[in-house]
Protein backbone atom coordinates (compact mmCIF):
# COMPACT_ATOMS: atom_id res chain seq x y z
CA UNK A 1 0.00 0.00 0.00
CA UNK A 2 1.61 3.77 -1.17
CA UNK A 3 1.30 6.52 1.84
CA UNK A 4 -0.70 8.67 -0.15
CA UNK A 5 0.45 12.03 2.22
CA UNK A 6 4.43 10.95 1.25
CA UNK A 7 3.64 10.71 -2.42
CA UNK A 8 2.14 14.06 -1.95
CA UNK A 9 5.04 15.63 -0.38
CA UNK A 10 7.35 14.27 -2.86
CA UNK A 11 4.83 15.49 -5.94
CA UNK A 12 5.28 18.99 -4.21
CA UNK A 13 8.95 18.27 -3.79
CA UNK A 14 9.47 17.89 -7.51
CA UNK A 15 7.20 20.85 -8.47
CA UNK A 16 8.97 22.99 -6.50
CA UNK A 17 11.88 21.91 -8.64
CA UNK A 18 9.72 22.43 -11.81
CA UNK A 19 8.02 25.46 -11.00
CA UNK A 20 9.51 29.22 -10.26
CA UNK A 21 8.50 30.61 -6.90
CA UNK A 22 5.50 32.72 -8.27
CA UNK A 23 4.45 29.63 -10.64
CA UNK A 24 4.51 27.97 -7.32
CA UNK A 25 2.68 30.04 -5.36
CA UNK A 26 0.03 30.47 -7.84
CA UNK A 27 -0.88 26.93 -8.87
CA UNK A 28 0.01 25.23 -5.32
CA UNK A 29 -0.59 27.91 -2.79
CA UNK A 30 -3.39 29.76 -4.54
CA UNK A 31 -1.86 32.66 -4.47
CA UNK A 32 -2.55 36.31 -7.06
CA UNK A 33 0.40 37.68 -8.89
CA UNK A 34 0.40 41.06 -9.47
CA UNK A 35 -1.91 42.98 -11.79
CA UNK A 36 0.06 44.57 -15.12
CA UNK A 37 3.42 42.77 -14.01
CA UNK A 38 2.72 39.34 -14.88
CA UNK A 39 4.19 38.03 -18.82
CA UNK A 40 0.60 37.72 -20.33
CA UNK A 41 -1.54 40.23 -19.39
CA UNK A 42 -1.69 41.96 -22.70
CA UNK A 43 -0.42 39.23 -24.95
CA UNK A 44 -0.95 40.30 -28.63
CA UNK A 45 0.72 37.07 -30.06
CA UNK A 46 -1.55 34.29 -31.57
CA UNK A 47 -1.68 30.59 -29.93
CA UNK A 48 -2.60 28.34 -27.03
CA UNK A 49 -2.07 28.30 -22.84
CA UNK A 50 -1.46 25.39 -21.32
CA UNK A 51 -1.24 24.45 -17.61
CA UNK A 52 1.76 25.34 -16.41
CA UNK A 53 2.18 22.03 -14.56
CA UNK A 54 0.74 19.24 -16.57
CA UNK A 55 0.61 20.97 -20.46
CA UNK A 56 -2.95 20.16 -20.52
CA UNK A 57 -4.54 22.91 -23.46
CA UNK A 58 -6.57 25.40 -21.23
CA UNK A 59 -7.10 28.85 -23.21
CA UNK A 60 -6.58 30.42 -26.99
CA UNK A 61 -5.89 34.08 -27.73
CA UNK A 62 -9.14 33.54 -29.91
CA UNK A 63 -11.02 34.14 -26.77
CA UNK A 64 -8.72 36.29 -25.02
CA UNK A 65 -9.44 39.97 -24.74
CA UNK A 66 -8.37 43.28 -22.43
CA UNK A 67 -10.82 43.38 -19.69
CA UNK A 68 -8.93 46.38 -18.14
CA UNK A 69 -7.87 44.21 -14.86
CA UNK A 70 -3.87 43.57 -15.44
CA UNK A 71 -4.49 39.85 -15.67
CA UNK A 72 -4.94 37.89 -18.58
CA UNK A 73 -8.68 37.45 -19.60
CA UNK A 74 -10.86 35.05 -21.51
CA UNK A 75 -14.52 34.57 -22.12
CA UNK A 76 -14.09 30.69 -22.95
CA UNK A 77 -11.67 27.65 -22.16
CA UNK A 78 -10.72 25.79 -25.39
CA UNK A 79 -12.41 22.79 -22.93
CA UNK A 80 -14.90 23.72 -20.37
CA UNK A 81 -14.12 19.60 -18.94
CA UNK A 82 -10.24 20.65 -18.09
CA UNK A 83 -11.53 23.19 -15.60
CA UNK A 84 -12.87 22.96 -12.33
CA UNK A 85 -14.86 25.48 -10.48
CA UNK A 86 -15.15 26.23 -6.95
CA UNK A 87 -16.83 28.81 -4.25
CA UNK A 88 -14.25 30.94 -2.74
CA UNK A 89 -14.84 32.68 0.11
CA UNK A 90 -11.38 34.31 1.21
CA UNK A 91 -10.76 38.18 0.87
CA UNK A 92 -14.24 39.06 2.36
CA UNK A 93 -16.80 37.61 -0.52
CA UNK A 94 -17.82 34.71 -2.50
CA UNK A 95 -15.81 34.09 -6.06
CA UNK A 96 -15.51 31.00 -8.53
CA UNK A 97 -12.08 30.12 -8.15
CA UNK A 98 -10.62 28.21 -11.32
CA UNK A 99 -8.54 24.97 -11.38
CA UNK A 100 -7.08 22.96 -13.70
CA UNK A 101 -9.16 19.45 -13.95
CA UNK A 102 -5.86 17.44 -14.64
CA UNK A 103 -3.36 18.87 -12.34
CA UNK A 104 -5.41 20.62 -9.77
CA UNK A 105 -3.67 24.24 -10.11
CA UNK A 106 -5.28 27.17 -8.78
CA UNK A 107 -5.59 29.36 -12.33
CA UNK A 108 -7.65 32.12 -11.51
CA UNK A 109 -11.32 33.22 -10.82
CA UNK A 110 -14.05 33.44 -13.47
CA UNK A 111 -16.92 36.57 -13.15
CA UNK A 112 -20.11 37.06 -14.86
CA UNK A 113 -18.99 40.28 -16.21
CA UNK A 114 -17.48 39.41 -19.37
CA UNK A 115 -18.91 40.85 -22.69
CA UNK A 116 -22.07 40.02 -22.86
CA UNK A 117 -21.93 39.17 -27.01
CA UNK A 118 -19.57 36.18 -26.01
CA UNK A 119 -21.81 34.66 -23.14
CA UNK A 120 -20.83 37.54 -20.33
CA UNK A 121 -17.79 35.32 -18.44
CA UNK A 122 -14.61 36.72 -17.82
CA UNK A 123 -11.93 34.24 -17.01
CA UNK A 124 -9.25 36.18 -15.11
CA UNK A 125 -6.28 34.03 -15.14
CA UNK A 126 -2.93 33.89 -13.49
CA UNK A 127 0.30 34.03 -16.40
CA UNK A 128 1.98 31.91 -13.65
CA UNK A 129 -0.26 29.36 -13.95
CA UNK A 130 0.07 29.38 -17.85
CA UNK A 131 2.41 28.46 -20.25
CA UNK A 132 2.17 29.85 -24.10
CA UNK A 133 2.77 28.50 -27.03
CA UNK A 134 2.41 30.40 -30.14
CA UNK A 135 0.58 29.22 -33.24
CA UNK A 136 3.64 28.65 -34.74
CA UNK A 137 5.48 26.03 -32.48
CA UNK A 138 1.78 24.25 -31.96
CA UNK A 139 3.70 21.14 -34.11
CA UNK A 140 6.58 20.86 -32.67
CA UNK A 141 5.52 20.92 -28.91
CA UNK A 142 2.97 18.17 -29.33
CA UNK A 143 -0.03 20.94 -30.10
CA UNK A 144 -0.68 20.34 -33.85
CA UNK A 145 -4.54 19.45 -33.22
CA UNK A 146 -4.92 23.31 -32.26
CA UNK A 147 -3.58 24.79 -34.92
CA UNK A 148 -6.68 24.40 -36.59
CA UNK A 149 -8.27 27.08 -34.26
CA UNK A 150 -5.92 29.62 -35.92
CA UNK A 151 -6.97 28.33 -39.40
CA UNK A 152 -10.83 28.78 -39.43
CA UNK A 153 -10.43 32.25 -39.75
CA UNK A 154 -8.07 32.18 -42.56
CA UNK A 155 -10.34 30.11 -44.79
CA UNK A 156 -13.10 32.53 -43.69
Amino acid sequence: MTNSKKDHKEEKKELKKKLDKMQFYVTQENGTEPPFKNEYWDNKQEGIYVDVVDGRPLFSTKDQYDAGCGWPSFTKPIDEGELVEKEDRTLWMVRQEVRSKGADSHLGHVFNDGPKDKGGLRYCINSAALRFIPVEDLEKEGYGDYKKLFEQEEEN
